[in-house]
């Protein structure tokens, strides 16, 4: 059985969006979900994007995605790659897809000389914390990630009341 890692196309702009749900189901968040088809074409594939976009086949099936871009590092003084999100489909689990994603995209990482290659994990997801940790991954320690959304968001940024 072929597996392939190819760079999506805006045709699969749906692909990607149906992938998204079964992840967000996946982490019990489905009702977070806000992206349409239209949203997905803009922001990945729009004129200026900066975000880039995997899909993983099996026998010209599609299995998987992965969304990625590129941060910087003042320490480094380089880029770094930032893995947004991988995602195999339930029934590919196990069969070394997941593996050979990220061996595609460490070596993007190495190909456009960045000096880190960053994803996050929820904490409750023990077979991808696993995963990652057979892989040479080691868990962040000392950073905390945070975030701004919705009206926090618009708050800070002047143009809402909190």
């Amino acid at each position: 059985m072929s597996l392939v890692i190819r760079k999506a196309q805006v045709e699969d702009a749906s692909v990607i969006l149906n992938f998204v749900k079964e992840l967000a189901r996946y982490e019990k968040a489905e009702h977070e979900v806000v992206a349409t088809v239209p949203m997905v074409e803009e922001s990945i594939f729009g004129e200026g994007s900066t975000v880039h976009a995997l899909i993983c086949e099996r026998d010209g099936k599609p299995v998987g995605f992965a969304v990625y871009f590129f941060n910087y590092s003042t320490w480094l003084g380089k880029n770094g790659l930032y893995l947004e999100d991988l995602f195999i489909t339930e029934s590919e689990r196990g069969t070394g897809a997941g593996k050979q994603f990220l061996k595609h995209l460490a070596k993007i990482a190495v190909d456009k000389n960045c000096g880190r290659f960053e994803w996050s994990v929820l904490d409750w997801n023990e077979p991808a914390i696993q995963f990652y940790k057979s892989i040479g991954a080691v868990e962040k320690t000392e950073w905390l990630g945070y975030q701004l959304t919705g009206d926090a968001l618009l708050h800070l940024a002047g143009m809402g009341d909190k």
